[in-house]
């Protein structure tokens, strides 16, 4: 059996599609901006940055969820491109914090 989707119903006008797309979004911000003042340079702490990206994943990813459990029986197509726009988000940060992490200080 088909459900019925009310019109004008769109996962993207979902909150729990924007979020995890404004999550990955703001913190490549925020590690663009650290970057852009202090360099790349070794230090003792980890940081405010740090410190939102542990705190924000988390929900990130509870909120992926959410929205997968939600969307994908109700509009498939569209809950997978969402999910995919996700994902997608998800490992340009990640790949971005590994090339940080991981980048020759000198």
């Amino acid at each position: 059996m088909q459900r019925t989707l009310p019109s004008g119903a769109s996962p993207l006008r979902h909150w729990s599609a924007w979020i995890p797309i404004l999550i990955p979004v703001f913190l490549l911000a925020l590690g663009i901006r650290s970057v852009a003042i202090q360099g790349l340079v070794s230090q003792p702490d980890e940081g405010t940055e740090a410190h939102l990206f542990q705190l924000l994943m988390p929900v990130q990813l509870l909120v992926m969820g959410i929205f997968a459990v939600t969307w994908l029986p109700r509009a498939p197509r569209a809950a997978l491109t969402v999910l995919a726009l996700q994902v997608i988000l998800v490992i340009a940060l990640l790949a971005a914090v590994y090339s940080i992490d991981h980048a020759p200080l000198g």
